[in-house]
């Protein structure tokens, strides 16, 4: 009898300038293929495109499909509405789309919910029940796994943390690239090599950025109570020069035994997503 992991599927990371797809077995990606969009394009043209990417690694033994999208989703029925980025996709049925075209299962969910999947089937996140994946980039996504399972809520709208008003805003103003663009006018990327240099005004701006994610991740124990919560997007990379602040925000945290056995990685894996979104089929049949 094969063992859930030995089931092949693909996983589709559908961004606003990317489609990223891998075929998934045994734990790791056996063929992948990705491809530049782009997002003015109209509904049917994207669809198309997404089709033809998964065509690419498309095999008979494709037990099932996951695809995650930065935006909105109906998960029981696969309807995507207001991608981040991609303008025309207002209400796309993208679930029956593809189930009629692949003649296999297909599951959809937002971006940040495969990221904590991929973390938890194949990442830093392995062997834990209780689960948050954070992303830090452009915007602040998060994704929740309860007892094994992701949870989503009815809409789709459970781990939306960058939301929550904070400080005059919300968590997302503070905790991803909005903070370093809006509050100092510094590009992240730029600011994290003037950071490297030691350059004494980046390393400061990181330490009051990490204590706003200190803040954030604050939020999060009171509401989830993970054992482990995963940090990645393209801001982690610099978790070196804001994690001693977020530490000292997250060490004044009330509840001893939470403070004291709490977990925070940072993801290894820049195709983490891509992993993720196969493993909604795993979690699906779980």
């Amino acid at each position: 009898m094969k063992s859930m992991l030995d089931k092949t599927v693909i996983g589709v990371d559908l961004g606003g300038t990317k489609i990223q797809v891998g075929r998934i077995k045994q734990n790791k990606i056996e063929q992948e293929f990705y491809k530049e969009v782009s997002a003015r394009e109209k509904e049917e043209v994207v669809l198309t495109e997404v089709v033809d990417a998964i065509e690419k690694v498309f095999t008979r033994d494709v037990d099932g499909i996951g695809v995650g999208v930065p935006g909105l989703v109906d998960v029981e029925r696969g309807i995507v509405y207001d991608v981040t980025n991609i303008p025309s996709w207002n209400e796309v049925h993208l679930k029956d789309h593809l189930e009629v075209h692949f003649d296999c299962q297909v599951y959809v969910n937002n971006d940040a919910n495969c990221f904590v999947l991929g973390e938890k089937y194949f990442g830093k996140a392995r062997g834990y029940q209780n689960v948050v994946g954070i992303t830090l980039g452009t915007g602040l996504g998060a994704g929740i796994i309860i007892n094994n399972h992701l949870y989503t809520g009815k809409n789709c709208g459970a781990g939306e943390f960058g939301m929550v008003s904070y400080n005059g805003h919300n968590y997302e103003y503070y905790c991803s690239g909005q903070f370093f663009k809006e509050v100092y006018h510094e590009d992240g990327y730029i600011l994290s090599k003037r950071a490297e240099k030691g350059d004494a005004t980046a390393l400061e701006i990181y330490n009051q950025f990490g204590h706003h994610i200190g803040q954030v991740i604050t939020t999060i124990l009171f509401t989830t109570d993970p054992e482990i919560i995963v940090i990645g997007g393209s801001i982690s990379r610099s978790y070196l020069y804001f994690k001693n602040e977020m530490w000292q925000v997250l060490n004044t945290f009330p509840y001893k035994p939470v403070r004291e056995q709490l977990i925070i990685e940072i993801t290894d894996s820049p195709k983490i997503t891509v992993l993720g979104a196969g493993a909604l089929y795993y979690d699906a049949q779980n």
